[in-house]
């Protein structure tokens, strides 16, 4: 009889307690919460409600008051040392942060660059990749984005869309664990949404870890295995999206969802 048992395996992300504060404003209240290899969890909830510093705690843009985050089972800018826990360097959590790809609400493109230099520059610099195996690689995700043809165009000629999706074949190009989106689309006049939209549910299909906060209600519905709802600093729902979503069990959820949906964003 085979009696060997597989391992469990450790979550993408995990977040233990999670405070943080800015001043006497406390926008997280001890967080709790896993996500899955190959789960795409979006997370909504009105502006103010701690979602986007949630993101930047997971990408160690921002350091915590207290708890701890784990990408891939390791202590983000932790590290236990004969029994005790250091604080990591810069450099080492510059390294740690290459397992997450961030896209920002804005795009943050270098602008004397073109789509694929700002593509291919960050695995020459930081990984070290030589620059004709980045700039391939750097065409291939410029293609898998929709943008092949403008590989050569500078972002001050790109519309915002193209923008976006120059971003996110720029976090893709560091070839991270996680890929974190923090509102991606509520910079985007309302045509370009879209565009972008279809290429994280592309990476979606593919199996990508992928946590999304955004405003987009349909999408979330139509692309998220899992649906969180924020509010004050807390999680006030947490379950399969078509649940969450459809059928919202907290007051606040309720209202919050029937608000974005008359607001036309459903």
């Amino acid at each position: 009889m085979d009696v060997s048992v597989t391992a469990p395996r450790q979550p993408a992300v995990e977040l233990r307690r999670v405070v943080k504060s800015f001043g006497s404003n406390v926008v997280l209240r001890g967080i709790d919460l896993e996500i899955a290899e190959g789960e795409v969890c979006c997370i909504l909830g009105p502006s103010g409600s701690g979602k986007s510093t949630l993101l930047r705690l997971i990408n160690q843009l921002e350091p915590l008051d207290s708890g701890a985050v784990f990408v891939g089972g390791e202590r983000c800018g932790w590290v236990e040392r004969d029994g005790k826990l250091v604080e990591l360097g810069p450099s080492a959590v510059a390294a740690q942060r290459q397992r997450t790809g961030m896209v920002f609400q804005r795009f943050n493109l270098f602008p004397h660059l073109t789509a694929l230099e700002n593509v291919s520059e960050a695995p020459m610099r930081v990984k070290r990749i030589p620059r004709a195996a980045a700039t391939l690689r750097a065409r291939e995700l410029l293609a898998s984005v929709g943008l092949a043809d403008r590989a050569d165009a500078y972002p001050s000629t790109l519309s915002g869309g193209q923008q976006q999706r120059v971003a996110i074949a720029r976090a893709l190009a560091m070839d991270p664990s996680v890929m974190l989106f923090d509102e991606p689309t509520s910079a985007l006049d309302p045509e370009l949404v879209g565009e972008v939209l279809d290429v994280i549910r592309g990476l979606a299909e593919t199996g990508m870890t992928m946590v999304v906060v955004t405003h987009e209600v349909s999408f979330a519905r139509d692309v998220a295995d899992r649906a969180i709802f924020m509010d004050g600093g807390d999680i006030v729902e947490d379950g399969p999206a078509a649940e969450v979503l459809s059928r919202p069990q907290q007051a606040r959820t309720k209202e919050f969802l029937a608000r974005m949906i008359d607001g036309g964003r459903s």
